[in-house]
């Protein structure tokens, strides 16, 4: 590829897709989100499926899809643990339907620093080609418990919610080390209130650089989520803190998401310093 500003001639690997196999992806489907892939031109996708092993309390109150009342227990919500034989099953007919596309297994381990046992054996039972970790949750302001990131910014201020978010991210990659991909960095920004001051990556420089230095020295991929945009910046800071790859992903929960954003991205990719190797299906390294 030539520059920033050419349009890329393939798009890189969806490095981070949900199914119906994730618990909060009713509308996912691993064989229309193949076919999509086909559609598009994807080299390669990885259906990185949720396990989610914190319980997050939410009281009555609370919005959430109704789809998930159905996981609440007692004012707190917990996420069923992954079918795997289901799983698995979906995979081998996928890639019997579809054998032009690279179809990789995987999974996203939320907070397994915290659920290290669990975790460990999950992946021996999985045996997954690509594993994700990402941070989801945080400890709630008042009472005993956990919530979801989203729910922490009613008693806390925005910068406050972010910080906290990323001192856990430095938690999680310097307590497990058994992932290869650190999955959506700036997480909290999904949920940031429209009434406070826009959101600047600036104002927690110090912060996202020591997580990106932790991580590159632990030699952990970095994702370019596209859900919402991972900001210039935080990818300029990744080169400059010395880290090395990184993937795309669309954390897409249904079929027409797959992918989303991603001419984009590749511009910001380039832009910041990295371009693909030689194998289409691999990650993109720092030039």
């Amino acid at each position: 590829m030539g520059g920033p500003d050419e349009h890329p001639r393939m798009l890189p690997p969806d490095s981070h897709v949900h199914t119906e196999w994730s618990w909060d992806a009713p509308y996912g489907s691993m064989e229309r989100t193949c076919a999509r892939a086909i559609e598009l031109g994807l080299p390669s996708v990885a259906f990185t499926e949720h396990a989610d092993m914190t319980g997050w309390v939410t009281p009555q109150d609370a919005q959430r899809p109704p789809a998930w009342d159905r996981f609440v227990t007692g004012g707190v919500l917990v996420p069923p643990p992954i079918d795997l034989q289901g799983y698995n099953a979906s995979l081998e007919r996928c890639r019997e339907r579809y054998p032009g596309l690279r179809i990789y297994s995987g999974v996203e381990l939320s907070e397994p620093h915290w659920h290290s046992e669990r975790s460990s054996s999950l992946l021996q039972a999985g045996e997954f080609e690509r594993v994700l970790a990402s941070v989801h949750s945080a400890r709630r302001a008042t009472g005993s418990g956990f919530e979801e990131v989203s729910s922490s910014f009613a008693d806390h201020t925005p910068d406050q919610v972010v910080r906290d978010y990323l001192d856990e991210t430095v938690r999680l990659v310097e307590q497990f080390d058994n992932f290869e991909v650190l999955a959506h960095i700036d997480y909290p920004v999904r949920y940031w209130p429209g009434h406070d001051r826009p959101y600047d990556p600036l104002n927690f420089e110090d912060q996202y650089r020591h997580v990106l230095r932790v991580l590159a020295s632990a030699d952990k991929v970095l994702e370019l989520n596209t859900k919402v945009p991972l900001h210039p910046q935080i990818l300029l800071w990744w080169h400059q803190e010395g880290g090395q790859a990184i993937t795309f992903a669309s954390d897409a929960h249904d079929p027409e998401s797959l992918a989303h954003g991603f001419v984009e991205a590749v511009r910001t990719a380039q832009a910041a310093g990295f371009r693909p190797g030689p194998d289409p299906l691999g990650v993109w390294r720092r030039t």
